[in-house]
């Protein structure tokens, strides 16, 4: 199951282009490196905005709302489609067209658009309360209510509640073990939360499953810094831009070691590099603030 766009700011941002656990994988902007750790100045990928000792707390991006375009999806049929089809374009008109069609016996479908619609429009709990709740009642086959639920996870993280998004992905993974992608939506859960070693084990058990993924790669790195273990994050950095040099969140974190290592030079160009590929992303937000702080000197930071 690959994940589409979503969770950006150290993920990515843009329409998924599947489900599963990952529909927005992009969004959450820090959900990959993060933010700043002990004396360093950054901030990064699974973070916020640069905060002294404080663990990767992954930002969110609001853009727009990913839609699970094939299977395994909670529902199947013309209205369904045509709710979803409305989300990314009117999502005021989903909510009301899926309101309605709950009112005539819409089913799973009307209550899943509904939900999504809830995201959209900004109240990401509602949301991803809704989508918990239809995953556990839902007949449906294991791998719909498992794309479900980490669709919920996702929503939490949005709403700024951790312990419920990790919670959701669990539920998830209870469901599909295998899925390299709920896998790292549980990892950036757990990064949230200041759970580093589960974070790493679900990334390692990611790349275990599909070992060319950088979003997995970069997002362990970060776990790596976070664990004091400064040369397995700049193999896993590495790794990840041979695969993919020009993913942003991969130059925000090796311009995080290039700057705890002393070079500036390098980690400038890291980060002007990622705002000049991702703009007006919340992975481009924190590389002009650690550019900031870089410019500042010792002395501001």
């Amino acid at each position: 199951m690959n994940r589409g766009v979503l969770i950006a700011g150290a993920v990515a941002v843009a329409l998924a282009a599947a489900v599963g656990g990952s529909w927005m994988a992009g969004r959450a902007a820090g959900s990959g490196p993060d933010e700043a750790v002990a004396t360093a100045p950054e901030a990064g990928p699974a973070g916020g905005a640069p905060v002294g000792n404080s663990g990767a707390v992954p930002a969110v991006d609001d853009g727009p709302l990913p839609i699970p375009p094939v299977p395994p999806r909670i529902a199947e049929g013309a209205e369904y489609d045509r709710c979803l089809s409305l989300l990314t374009t009117d999502p005021a008109g989903a909510y009301s067209f899926a309101d309605a069609w709950i009112a005539t016996g819409g089913g799973e479908g009307a209550i899943h658009c509904k939900a999504l619609a809830d995201v959209a429009q900004g109240d990401a709990d509602t949301g991803a309360e809704a989508m918990d709740k239809l995953a556990g009642s839902s007949k449906a086959p294991a791998a719909a209510r498992a794309s479900v639920y980490g669709q919920a996870g996702q929503a939490w993280l949005m709403a700024r509640d951790p312990g419920r998004a990790l919670a959701s992905a669990t539920l998830a993974l209870s469901l599909t073990p295998d899925d390299p992608d709920l896998l790292i939506d549980r990892s950036v859960a757990a990064a949230n939360l200041e759970h580093y070693q589960d974070a790493l084990d679900d990334l390692t058990r990611a790349l275990d499953l599909d070992p060319r993924r950088p979003d997995a790669l970069v997002f362990r790195s970060a776990a790596w810094r976070h664990l004091n273990q400064p040369g397995l994050a700049q193999d896993d950095v590495d790794r990840a831009l041979a695969q993919d040099p020009d993913n942003p969140d991969g130059l925000l974190e090796r311009g995080i070691l290039r700057q705890r290592r002393g070079e500036r030079d390098g980690a400038r160009a890291d980060w002007e590099r990622a705002i000049q590929l991702a703009p007006d992303t919340a992975t481009a937000d924190l590389a002009q603030q650690n550019l900031q702080l870089l410019e500042a000197g010792p002395d501001r930071r």
